[in-house]
């Protein structure tokens, strides 16, 4: 696909209305309106059957406890806290996470796939979040034509990620391009004109889906400009989203990466509601926020090095063991020796344990299945391999680590070095389009349920010590 200024201005023909201004005059995509009979409708039917659900639970178990709140758990973060509601994935400490009761196995097996791919969709994995269904490849079809007719950016965004140094953090201009995009809301506009609260998650879908569709727009712009020439390709009206996505990034033509990012848009999507880019989207929400502004907020929280900056770390801590040993090519015991070495020195070996799960994290194994798959010689995926076999064990011998498996992280990193997106800064800015289907799945479903405005009891030390009649 040929190359265009990165300053050209992707129209899609649509339904919908004119340009208008802002701020002196510019041109905006014109908005998408699906008429074909497809997910919103499908969610429109859904949602009184769930209304319903969620009504008669609150009625029959509305006073039962979810289980004790302890004074550790209120300084230690709120870890393990009960108190939120996520409709899209729940984590299993044996299984790992579910999509709608669907394992990443199942998923895999069950959702549908690109022609001549074996990896599930993203736009699937959607569709299953949205409504708990698997879909028809036709009603991912659907869903990937309309996530291609929604994705233009405004001009202004364009001109704004433009001017952004390149020294400006990817995740910087990630969350500046979407706060912009509020310019767009259709909610914040319908609110404005006070609507009835019965039809907020018709407008929180279209924004959803507004957003989720510009993404990728906005992720290979940021690319384009911090690393490379600037010049961005237009997207694809017939691909699908990891394609399309893969096209701006400039890895179009390679069928691994598109296939990679299929598979790391899926199992990065959602992870229950309590992570912190989750979290801020719901919160944000909870203040009838706009899409925008709440999944913004998400990234910001995303882009802290506590979330999203995991398989930077562990990337940097494996390749720092390759340049130390002078080699991939070392033997077992070599490398227990520099795992020992880490652990007496007072760090951690990032990528292994986690908070919840007491077994190798499936979204791991799925990845080191890619792998084996599609680059079983690649001298860094040896040594991941090499880790797994070791680490756990002497993690195990060393009794500090409640789960000695390795997590999400510990093998992403690697997979987009061996095809070239060496760039670890920009690595989370996957992750951010990734949690977008999940954080705005759910932000569709407390808008449809009519969740209410968070606002959590706090406590001083001084009222907890007197609770137990302690003296200050």
């Amino acid at each position: 696909m040929a190359s265009v200024s990165i300053r050209r201005v992707l129209l899609v023909p649509t339904t919908s209305g004119s340009a208008r201004a802002f701020s002196g005059a510019f041109t905006v995509a014109k908005r998408f309106k699906s008429t074909s009979q497809g997910l919103k409708e499908r969610l429109s039917e859904l949602i009184p059957e769930k209304q319903a659900q969620v009504k008669a639970t609150k009625q029959e178990l509305g006073k039962k406890s979810l289980g004790e709140v302890t004074v550790d758990m209120a300084y230690g973060g709120m870890r393990g806290i009960k108190g939120m509601i996520w409709e899209g994935s729940v984590l299993d400490p044996e299984e790992g996470i579910r999509f709608r009761n669907l394992t990443i196995p199942e998923c895999q097996k069950q959702l549908p796939s690109a022609e001549g791919g074996e990896e599930p969709l993203p736009e699937a994995l959607f569709w299953l979040l949205v409504t708990g269904e698997v879909p028809t490849a036709e009603q991912v079809k659907l869903i990937s034509s309309e996530w291609a007719a929604r994705s233009a950016l405004p001009s202004f965004v364009e001109e704004l990620l433009d001017r952004c140094p390149s020294t400006l953090h990817p995740m910087s201009q990630f969350s500046l391009a979407v706060t912009a995009l509020q310019h767009e809301s259709q909610f914040a506009k319908a609110y404005q004109s006070g609507i009835p609260k019965t039809k907020y998650w018709e407008y929180t879908y279209e924004d959803s889906m507004d957003l989720i569709a510009k993404l990728p727009n906005i992720a290979g712009r940021i690319y384009r400009n911090v690393y490379k020439d600037g010049k961005l390709p237009a997207i694809n009206p017939n691909a699908d989203y990891s394609a399309n996505l893969a096209t701006l990034l400039g890895f179009g033509d390679n069928a691994g990466f598109v296939e990679l990012m299929r598979l790391y848009l899926t199992i990065h999507s959602d992870h229950e509601g309590g992570n912190v880019s989750a979290h801020a989207t719901h919160l944000v929400g909870s203040a009838l926020s706009d899409p925008y502004l709440s999944f913004a907020a998400g990234l910001n929280g995303l882009a802290g090095p506590l979330h999203g900056l995991a398989n930077q770390e562990v990337l940097r801590w494996t390749m720092k063991m390759r340049d130390e040993l002078g080699s991939t090519d070392v033997s077992d015991e070599t490398i227990r020796d520099y795992v020992w070495k880490t652990l007496k020195s007072g760090q951690v070996v990032p990528g292994y344990g986690h908070a919840v799960l007491r077994k190798t994290d499936p979204r791991y194994t799925c990845q080191r299945e890619f792998a084996l798959k599609h680059l079983p010689t690649d001298p860094m995926f040896k040594l991941v391999s090499q880790l797994y076999n070791i680490v756990p064990g002497v993690l195990t011998e060393h009794g500090k680590t409640k789960n000695p498996w390795p997590n999400v992280d510990a093998h992403s990193g690697v997979l987009l070095q061996h095809y070239g997106l060496v760039e670890q800064d920009f690595y989370t800015v996957l992750f951010g389009v990734s949690r977008g289907l999940g954080v705005l799945s759910q932000l569709i479903w407390d808008r449809a349920l009519g969740m209410p405005l968070e606002r959590p009891k706090s406590l001083s030390t001084e009222h907890v010590r007197k609770m137990f009649n302690l003296k200050n």
